[in-house]
Order: structure tokens, then sequence, then C-alpha cells
């Protein structure tokens, strides 16, 4: 009997005849587990060509998510360190920019008591007087800032007092004349102003 060539399905792997006495009909048996198929059952666990994935027990799962969370808080350690020093050295570079800037900006200042002078004078005039103009701005642009004006509180921490009159119609010390002016460079001090200073009298004892 001829066997159908168009049936389809996986192809099967030949059958082996075993031997048969007198009288019995031959009968077929699987063909042998290779060595490399044998080792594979042996390692696994499984039979050879069964793809299914191994079943992990409790305590393997349990372990292998207690590993993953580890693993998940030294990376969020890691990049917070990071995010932390990132914006240390940031700040580190303002400030540094900031004292270069405030260095130079000193050694200008004895200049622009120069110009002040020279106008309480009224020689500060014409092509002179841009100049100092163009000098005012730059350096304002840079973030100096001048400070002390008559009428101001006194404040021990920018003020510097060269002489205090006592005064009964002042409530609280003010300062009455600038003797010379203060400058700041955002929130570094440069200098205090030199003030003169009026006010309530002290108590006495």
């Amino acid at each position: 009997m001829n066997r159908p060539t168009n049936v389809r399905g996986p192809a099967q792997p030949p059958l082996a005849i075993v031997g048969h006495g007198p009288g019995e009909s031959p009968a077929a048996v699987p063909p042998r587990a290779t060595p490399a198929e044998e080792d594979s059952e042996q390692r696994t666990g499984r039979p050879s060509g069964d793809d299914r994935a191994p079943e992990r027990s409790a305590p393997q799962e349990v372990a292998l998510r207690a590993q993953l969370r580890e693993r998940t808080a030294d990376l969020q350690r890691l990049k917070a360190e990071y995010d932390n020093y990132r914006k240390r050295v940031h700040r580190d570079r303002l400030a540094v920019g900031e004292i270069a800037v405030a260095n130079v900006l000193s050694r200008l200042l004895p200049v622009l008591d120069s110009l002040a002078e020279a106008r309480e004078q009224g020689e500060v005039t014409g092509g002179f007087q841009r100049v100092a103009e163009a000098l005012h701005n730059e350096l304002g642009a840079l973030g100096l800032q001048p400070f002390g004006t008559v009428g101001t509180a006194f404040d021990p921490l920018i003020h510097e007092a060269i002489t205090y009159t006592p005064d009964d119609r002042l409530e609280h010390a003010t300062c009455i004349a600038v003797l010379r002016q203060g400058y700041r460079v955002g929130d570094r001090l440069l200098r205090p102003a030199q003030v003169i200073v009026a006010g309530e009298p002290p108590a006495g004892p």
C-alpha cells in the first residue's frame, strides 16, 4: 500500500525496525536520543525539544524581586548624587565668577571716588562727562550698585558712622550726610558707605 505524499505536518524521524522471531510482526521503535539531547535533558530536567521556560519556585522569585529593588535603589541613589554634584559645580562656578568681578570692581572704586569729587567741583563737563557716564553704565551692567543716600535709616551692616549727632526730632538713627559712597555687587559688599548719623539721644543709665 502506497503512503500518501500530500499529508502536511511536521516531519517524523524514521522508525527503527527491531528484530522479531518466527511468526512475529516487525515492531517500530523511536530512534534513540543523541548525546547532545541527553545532555540537554540532564541539565534542564525536560525532554529535548521542549521550549517551555523553566518554572521558578516561590523563594527564587522573592529573591529576584528583592535583588531588583536593591539595584533600583542603587541607581536612584547614584542619580541623586550626580544631580547634587552638578548643582554644586554650577554654584561654585557662579561664585568664582562673582568673586572675579568683585575684585576688578573693587580696584575701580578709587576712580569712581575721583569722578564724584570732580563732579562736586563742577569739573565733569563736555566729553569728560560722556566718558564718566559711559563708565558708570558699563560698571552697572557688571552688577555694581552704589548705595548710601541722605535720609535713609542707618544700618550698621552697610554703613560706617563717622559721627553721631543726637536729635530729638528723629525717632531712629538716620543718615544726614554721606561722606563716601558705598558699593556692592549683588549680595556681596565691596565697601560700606561712610555717613554722618543723627537720631534720638541714647537713654541714660
